[in-house]
């Protein structure tokens, strides 16, 4: 994933998404070129076309959310709230869960596809950093600290 992602520099879009107006064609290009490694190796199924034709007709919103579907399939649309001038957007992977047990990554913006495409940037920038295997990882070292104790009873 990181090499796929090697180019790829979250503060950058993070930064540029949060100082944008309003989403432009060349900017959700410049997302899924820099952030996405599922759409481009997708070809031309439905998904990528349904993703096209959204853009193609600028309904920012609706391209963000199946954006979102297809690169992020372990996540979901959490909370989508406006509220005095600003949208706030949270995704999740367990969207079952109270709020407060939650870890949901949350973005705001004025306009709402740019808020979405922000937790979607974040949550990119998450699995980026967190690209860990699928299995826990064991310590190689032992705490100098550790020391192995035998609590057998054989009274």
């Amino acid at each position: 994933m990181i090499a796929a992602l090697r180019h790829y520099d979250p503060p950058s879009l993070s930064e540029r998404l949060r100082e944008t107006h309003a989403m432009t064609r060349p900017l959700m290009i410049e997302i899924i070129e820099t952030a996405c490694r599922r759409v481009p190796s997708l070809g031309q199924n439905g998904c990528t076309a349904r993703l096209s034709r959204l853009i193609d007709a600028e309904a920012w919103a609706d391209a963000a959310l199946v954006l979102i579907e297809l690169e992020l399939p372990m996540w979901q649309v959490r909370r989508i709230a406006y509220d005095e001038g600003e949208w706030h957007c949270a995704l999740s992977r367990a969207r079952e869960l109270p709020d407060w047990l939650d870890t949901a990554v949350e973005a705001c913006h004025g306009d709402l596809a740019i808020a979405l495409l922000s937790a979607f940037v974040e949550v990119q920038a998450l699995a980026v950093e967190a690209s860990r295997p699928s299995v826990p990882s064991v310590r190689r070292r032992r705490d100098p600290l550790y020391e192995p104790v035998a609590c057998d009873n054989f009274g």
